[in-house]
């Protein structure tokens, strides 16, 4: 079997946990006796694209190509290069003729995307694995209001526009009729959470073409326990990711200001391993940059990572925090954690709450509370045998080749589905309450030259 996995980055140039998660499936995927795996990661500047092709190979392994685009409207998560993707691109794939191709975002791609995977590889099964509630939400998929960054539980054409007093509700209906039509191109959707594919099934997608797999991690030493003088104690924090304002870093630098001196001591430390913050918006970089300075001693910020120094940087911590004030997916800094027997201390919602369980290997706080995250580092550095009570609960990750194992079976039942077999039955745990299936609807008229008229035109461009 040829599988091409297709993500809107590499992890040599960016350590996102899309990117990380869809390179250790490719990885494990390629391992595989009679598997043929390629990937295929989207670029942009500043890199410079060939003069007569957008695809190259950047020198990365021998069957990891990269294609570059820069054209797109992220807001309708669309794609403005055409000509690129029904020109080279749709030659490239021709010439790859996968079996199987799996989108880990469409990010850069654009949903024409899939419309060309279609036209051009009919006999081909579609997978898309969702990280996050891009289609569903304007807000950057955060499901979190405007303004106030209140949780959102469901979109709707009047709410989102009240978000986004710019898009209409008609606007925003359009948008959504413009990604189901493509999404439901695909043959099978994969979830890393039960929380994220319930969002998505409540949102008008199919229940019965969803599956939850965890994200596998690719192979890589565990970090010993942190070495303790005579004495010591389980009192250095961790943060891991990119930094921006959902992650909720500012609710952590708050509540390590909060822990009195006599409990936090001299020992105590917050180290924060994180990039991005130079394209974060002005505001949160001058409240960051605040925070840390008034955090003092207490706080460090190291900047971005590699992925291969984790091992070494989660040597150097006790507990990982998550302080996140969106839903979360299923992120890999969990897994990553827990393959490095960490306790982790995490907001008690989505998927952060579904894969840390609370007091058994982990800690939840209540999300946005600095209050409540300070009672919980409190807790973390003085409650005796706690610490090494959550390290031994704490789950083994599936690794890149279990989650491949997983993954090819799912590829199965997608091409004898699509050859004429039955449906693949929905793997999603305790499903929600059963939903009527969302077909796809025809094309809407286009009318005009606003955004929705473009999009149109283009999808009509790509399936010609």
């Amino acid at each position: 079997m040829r599988v091409l996995v297709v993500s809107h980055g590499h992890p040599a140039f960016s350590i996102g946990g899309a990117e990380v998660a869809s390179h250790a499936l490719f990885r494990g995927l390629d391992a595989m006796e009679g598997v043929e795996a390629h990937y295929l990661a989207r670029t942009g500047s500043p890199v410079a694209r060939h003069e007569e092709t957008p695809l190259m190979s950047l020198r990365q392994g021998p069957r990891e190509t990269f294609v570059h685009l820069d054209a797109y409207d992220h807001r309708w998560i669309s794609s403005r290069a055409i000509g690129e993707l029904a020109g080279p691109v749709a030659d490239w794939l021709r010439d790859l003729n996968p079996d199987v191709v799996h989108f880990h975002h469409l990010i850069g791609f654009g949903a024409e995307m899939l419309a060309l995977v279609r036209r051009v590889l009919p006999q081909a099964a579609i997978i898309v694995t969702f990280h996050e509630y891009l289609s569903i939400c304007l807000n950057h998929g955060q499901m979190v209001k405007t303004g106030h960054h209140r949780l959102c539980s469901r979109a709707s054409p009047a709410e989102c526009s009240a978000c986004f007093p710019e898009w209409t509700p008609e606007g925003v209906h359009l948008r959504e009729r413009f990604l189901k039509d493509h999404l439901l191109l695909a043959d099978a959707f994969v979830s890393p959470s039960r929380f994220l594919a319930e969002r998505h099934v409540a949102w008008g997608l199919p229940e019965e073409r969803f599956a939850v797999i965890e994200n596998g991690l690719a192979p890589s030493p565990s970090a010993p326990p942190r070495a303790l003088a005579e004495g010591g104690r389980r009192g250095r924090f961790g943060f891991f990711g990119q930094v921006t304002e959902f992650k909720g870093l500012a609710v952590l630098l708050d509540a390590i200001a909060r822990v009195p001196d006599s409990v936090w001591g001299d020992d105590a430390a917050l180290m924060v391993f994180g990039g991005n913050l130079e394209n974060q918006p002005e505001a949160f970089r001058t409240r960051f940059e605040a925070l840390m300075q008034a955090a003092g001693r207490r706080a460090r910020f190291f900047g971005a990572y590699r992925s291969d120094e984790l091992p070494r940087l989660m040597g150097s911590v006790d507990w990982v925090v998550m302080p996140s004030i969106w839903w979360e997916n299923s992120p890999v800094v969990i897994q990553e954690t827990f393959h490095h027997r960490r306790p982790l201390i995490v907001s008690d919602i989505g998927g952060m709450a579904e894969k840390v369980r609370d007091g058994i290997d982990g800690l939840h706080f209540r999300t946005g509370s600095a209050e409540d995250l300070a009672d919980k580092l409190a807790r973390a550095m003085t409650e005796p045998g706690l610490w090494q009570r959550l390290v031994d609960a704490a789950p083994t990750p599936i690794d890149a080749a279990g989650c491949a194992e997983t993954h090819l079976a799912l590829y199965h039942r997608a091409l004898a589905a699509r050859r004429g077999a039955n449906t693949p039955a929905s793997t999603i745990e305790k499903p929600a309450t059963k939903r009527p299936r969302v077909q796809a609807s025809s094309a809407l008229p286009v009318q005009g030259h606003g955004p929705r008229a473009r999009a149109g035109a283009q999808r009509r461009e790509v399936m010609r």
